[in-house]
């Protein structure tokens, strides 16, 4: 029998790169989900709503595929900072995590026919050196930060300000390989 077809609900190349990279066959179907938080989310609740949402829309148009929706927050003390809106924004969340320790909590969900079957968060704890004005200033320049949460790329010249990592850098990156490739093993078992 041959397994459902898996759909990534997501436009993220970094999503994309890590589920290439990991062999799996995929095709990818952007959810157009709005990404705006609730009053009485926290960051938990909220990623885990989003990657829900993404997924359930995209497997409402593919009933017969399984769909991965995931969303990534960056929560530094009681703020939670989702993409920058605009330059000055970006800056303010820089200067935040300077010299501090955050959580980027990454949930994904696997929704299949309309409705989520599995859905999990994964959560790493980051630390950034101190980081001047000039740095913050010529990372802005660059234009990596505007479409990344907490306006930084692990993954790119942001991993210059980061002093240490606790827990998996792919989930800082948006999707924690292990936990979906695990997960969706044992959908696919329990689908048949």
């Amino acid at each position: 029998m041959q397994q459902p077809e898996l759909i990534l609900a997501s436009g993220s190349p970094r999503r994309k790169t890590l589920l290439a990279a990991a062999g799996i066959s995929f095709k990818v179907v952007e959810s157009g989900v709005d990404e705006v938080r609730a009053a009485h989310e926290n960051a938990r609740v909220f990623a885990r709503r989003v990657a829900g949402d993404k997924a359930v829309k995209v497997s409402t148009l593919f009933p017969s595929a399984i769909v991965l929706g995931a969303d990534t927050i960056v929560e530094c003390g009681v703020e939670i900072l989702g993409k920058p809106k605009n330059s000055d924004d970006a800056r303010r969340m820089l200067q935040l995590l300077s010299g501090n320790t955050h959580v980027v909590v990454t949930a994904f969900a696997f929704a299949r026919a309309g409705v989520v079957v599995e859905s999990s968060v994964v959560e790493s704890r980051v630390t950034f050196r101190p980081l001047a004005p000039e740095e913050i200033n010529a990372y802005l320049e660059t234009g990596e930060p505007f479409d990344k949460a907490g306006s930084y790329g692990i993954q790119g010249a942001g991993a210059g300000f980061i002093s240490a990592v606790d827990g998996g850098r792919d989930n800082v990156m948006g999707l924690p390989v292990d936990n979906v490739l695990s997960a969706l093993r044992t959908l696919r078992d329990r689908l048949g």
